[in-house]
């Protein structure tokens, strides 16, 4: 897993890695873990936007 370090600053590239891991190892929010990088959290969040939306429209 992908966790917070020293080195929060990350280049375009690895944003996206980390963007993609949140998608592809999608947990809900009571099960993710504080420790995560900040990117990886904030698009599993992003991801919890998309699913309430899904289920409004649906």
């Amino acid at each position: 897993m992908y966790t917070s370090g020293a080195a929060d600053s990350v280049d375009f590239i690895e944003e996206l890695r980390l963007r993609r891991w949140a998608r592809e190892n999608y947990v809900p929010s009571d099960e993710r873990d504080a420790a995560w990088h900040p990117i990886i959290l904030e698009e599993m969040r992003r991801k919890d936007c998309e699913v309430s939306e899904a289920v409004l429209v649906g």
